[in-house]
């Protein structure tokens, strides 16, 4: 049986208190028992992120602690995604669990169920069936349009338009291209969200940049790139990215002129995310993306 996702058992409300022992008194006020929270590791951006331990020292999950206008909206995004995986039937993915979405001191606070832990390195088929699920989530549950979900993207993305030609995508049997709505993306699926577990599925952690409409591979495409920043610079990255995406997107049936298409249209993406958030970890375009993106224009 699937966990469901908990909604606030009241209403959001604001604390006056400063300092991470005004958070522990906030949860502990909304949860019924006592909270500790411990800073966890490194943060995403700015954005803080801790460990919270609940009775007898338990280990509850990690609180995710929104304070710019940016970081508190995509906190309130992963909430409402997480509460939509909620209600999907998922096969393959297992999201973490909203055990509380609320305010405290004009920041949003979201408290998420922990990662498994020991996994090791996750089968290319989990991945490969971990990614064609969550972009079959630019679906409707009962096929068709995707529309009604209340899911745009916090970034752009949608496709620009349907692209002729090219073969079906065997996990999902839709045409990889002209599918009319796009699919949908995780947003950062990267080793490090990512974690096997004992029951053969993929637990996918940090859901706030899923967004729907765009081309199919966009997830596969997202974690060969941040692996590739692994061993070499931007740049290098970046033509690995498009040279490698007729083997990355091979298991999906895209050609490799698709393949190249959607890389580029994803790397992209990626750019204007950066530039839309202002921060710009890779550097700027003009360096690691703009000369690639001249060379594949100027091919035939």
């Amino acid at each position: 049986m699937r966990a469901r996702a908990s909604r606030p058992s009241r209403p959001l409300r604001r604390v006056g208190q400063r300092g991470e022992h005004a958070l522990d008194s906030y949860l502990s006020e909304v949860l019924g028992q006592p909270i500790r929270t411990v800073e966890h590791g490194p943060r995403a951006g700015d954005r803080p992120i801790r460990w919270a331990y609940g009775e007898a020292d338990t280990q509850l999950g990690l609180v995710k602690i929104g304070s710019s206008a940016r970081d508190r909206e995509l906190v309130r995004h992963e909430a409402e995604v997480l509460r939509m995986l909620a209600d999907r039937p998922l096969k393959v993915v297992v999201p973490p669990v909203v055990l509380h979405h609320g305010e405290w001191d004009g920041r949003e606070v979201l408290l998420l169920s922990p990662p498994p832990t020991g996994s090791g390195k996750v089968p290319a088929g989990l991945l490969h069936a971990a990614i064609a699920e969550i972009a079959g989530l630019g679906r409707a549950p009962g096929g068709g349009s995707s529309s009604g979900l209340p899911l745009a993207c916090p970034e752009p993305g949608r496709a620009d338009g349907p692209a002729a030609g090219g073969p079906a995508v065997p996990y999902l049997g839709l045409d990889a291209e002209r599918h009319p709505d796009g699919f949908a993306w995780h947003g950062d699926f990267v080793p490090a969200n990512l974690a096997a577990g004992a029951d053969g599925r993929l637990f996918v952690g940090n859901w706030e940049r899923f967004g729907t409409g765009v081309p199919f591979g966009f997830d596969a495409l997202h974690h060969f790139f941040h692996r590739a920043l692994r061993r070499m610079g931007p740049a290098e990255a970046a033509r690995a990215c498009v040279a490698q995406a007729g083997i990355t997107l091979e298991p999906f049936g895209l050609s490799s002129p698709q393949a190249r298409r959607t890389a580029a249209h994803y790397l992209i993406t990626l750019a204007d995310r950066h530039h839309r958030d202002g921060h710009e970890p890779l550097g700027p375009p003009s360096a690691w993306l703009t000369p690639l993106i001249d060379q594949l224009e100027a091919l035939p």
